[in-house]
C-alpha cells in the first residue's frame, strides 16, 4: 500500500497557479498617436504673419482709411481684451504666474519697451501710405544692424566688428535697392527707419528683461503685458491727432466685421508665434521669416502691380543673401548647401532627363534676365502717335 501510494501520488501532479494576466489586446504594442507636423505651423505663422502686412496695407491704401494710429490702437485693445479672456479661460498665459511682476518692474521695464513698441508700430503703419510691401520688406531686413548698433550704444553687448561686417551686406543691398526704387517717398523712408530703429531700442530692452530667469515670458505673456500700455499710449496719440479727422462714413466704408478679421488675425500671429516656437525652434522661425518676406514681395507684385526695377531687383538679391547669411552663420550654410548637393545628385541619379529640363530652362531663365532685364535700353523709346496724327491730318487735309 506504501508502494502504491508512492506510486499514484508520484503520478498525479498538481495544477500551477495561474497568476492574472492583462488583457492580450492591451499587451500589443499601440500605434504612435497622430501628431500635427511641425510644417503645419510653419505655414500658419507665415500665412498669418503676411496676412497682417497684406490686410493693414489693403485696408490703409486701398479702402483708403488713412488712420493707421487708430488701426494699432484698436490691434492693441483686442490683443489686450483676448489676452485677458485667455488668462481667465484658458491655459496658453500660465506662464505668467512664474514671472515676478511688481509695480516697480512694470513701470521702470514695461512702460518704456510698451512706448517704444507704440513708436514702432506707428511708425511701420504710417510707411503703409507711402512705400510698397516690397520696399518696406526690405527696409525691414536693416532691423539686425539697428539692434547691433544700439546694442552697443545701451552698452548691452561690446562691439564686434566681425559681427557687423557679417550684416553689412544687408545695409548695402537695401541701399541699392532704395535707389532702384521707383516709387520712393522720403516720408516714408524716414518713417520706416523709425520704427526700425524704435523696434531695436525694443528688442534690446526686452532682451535686458528677460536676461534674468525670474523674467522669462513667452511672447504672448509679454502681449499680455505690453498691450494695455500700449493701447493707452497709443489711444491718446489718435485721440489728438487721428480721431477729430476720421468720420463714422470712413469706418463703415472699410465695415465693422472687416475690422474684426483684421483684429483677430493680429491677434492670431501671436500665440502662432508661441506655437511655432514650442514645435521648432527660434532658429526655424527666423528661416521662415526670410521666406516670409520673399513671398510677400512676390504678393505685393501680384495684388498691388508693384513695379520692381532691375536695380531694387539686384539690391533685394544682396540685401536677402546678406539676411540668410546673418541669421545662419557660414557653417550653417555650408552644410545646408552640402545636402542640397546630395539631394540634387541623387535626383539626378533617379531622374536625368528632369534635371536636364530643369538646367536647360533655368539657364535660359536666368540669360534672360541678364540681357533682358538688366542689360540697358540701347535703343530710345519710341512714340509713334505723334507721327501718326500727323500723318492724319495732312491726308486730311489733303482730302
Amino acid at each position: 500500500m506504501a508502494d502504491e501510494k508512492t506510486r499514484v501520488s508520484g503520478e498525479v501532479q498538481r495544477p500551477e497557479p495561474v497568476l492574472p494576466t492583462v488583457n492580450p489586446e492591451v499587451e500589443k504594442p499601440q500605434p504612435p498617436k497622430a501628431t500635427i507636423h511641425p510644417a503645419f505651423y510653419v505655414a500658419v505663422w507665415i500665412s498669418l504673419s503676411s496676412s497682417v502686412i497684406l490686410f493693414n496695407k489693403w485696408i490703409l491704401s486701398t479702402l483708403e482709411f488713412r488712420y493707421p494710429v487708430i488701426l494699432t490702437t484698436y490691434h492693441l485693445t483686442f490683443a489686450t481684451i483676448a489676452t485677458q479672456l485667455l488668462a481667465r479661460y484658458t491655459t496658453l498665459l500660465d506662464g505668467r504666474k512664474t514671472v515676478k511682476m511688481t509695480g516697480r518692474v512694470y513701470l521702470r521695464a514695461i512702460v518704456p519697451i510698451g512706448l517704444f513698441f507704440s513708436l514702432s508700430l506707428i511708425c511701420g503703419n504710417l510707411t503703409y501710405l507711402y512705400l510698397s510691401v516690397a520696399f518696406i520688406q526690405m527696409l525691414k531686413a536693416t532691423t539686425p544692424v539697428a539692434v547691433l548698433l544700439s546694442s552697443w550704444v545701451m552698452g548691452i553687448a561690446a562691439p564686434n566688428m566681425k559681427v557687423l561686417m557679417n550684416v553689412s551686406a544687408i545695409v548695402i543691398g537695401v541701399m541699392i535697392a532704395s535707389f532702384g526704387e521707383i516709387k520712393f517717398v522720403w516720408i516714408g523712408f524716414l518713417y520706416q527707419l523709425g520704427g526700425v530703429l524704435f523696434e531695436a531700442i525694443r528688442l534690446n530692452l526686452v532682451q535686458a528683461l528677460l536676461s534674468s530667469a525670474e523674467y522669462k515670458m513667452d511672447p504672448l505673456v509679454s502681449l499680455y503685458y505690453f498691450a494695455p500700455v500700449c493701447a493707452v499710449m497709443n489711444g491718446l496719440v489718435a485721440l489728438f491727432w487721428e480721431i477729430p479727422k476720421v468720420s463714422m462714413a470712413e469706418v463703415y466704408n472699410v465695415g465693422l466685421f472687416t475690422f474684426f478679421l483684421n483684429g483677430l488675425c493680429a491677434f492670431g500671429l501671436n500665440i502662432s508665434v508661441v506655437f511655432l516656437i514650442g514645435k521648432t525652434s527660434s532658429l526655424v522661425m527666423t528661416l521662415c521669416g526670410v521666406l516670409k518676406d520673399v513671398l510677400l514681395v512676390a504678393a505685393s507684385m501680384l495684388i498691388w502691380g508693384t513695379p520692381i526695377s532691375a536695380l531694387q531687383a539686384f539690391g533685394y538679391t544682396i540685401a536677402l543673401g546678406g539676411m540668410v547669411y546673418y541669421k545662419l552663420g557660414y557653417d550653417a550654410i555650408k552644410g545646408y548647401a552640402g545636402e542640397a548637393g546630395r539631394q540634387w545628385a541623387e535626383f539626378g541619379a533617379a531622374r536625368p532627363a528632369t534635371r536636364k529640363v530643369i538646367v536647360v530652362v533655368s539657364g535660359l531663365l536666368f540669360i534672360f534676365l541678364v540681357f533682358g532685364g538688366l542689360a540697358p535700353t540701347y535703343a530710345p523709346d519710341y512714340d509713334p502717335t505723334p507721327y501718326l496724327t500727323e500723318a492724319a491730318n495732312k491726308i486730311g487735309g489733303g482730302s
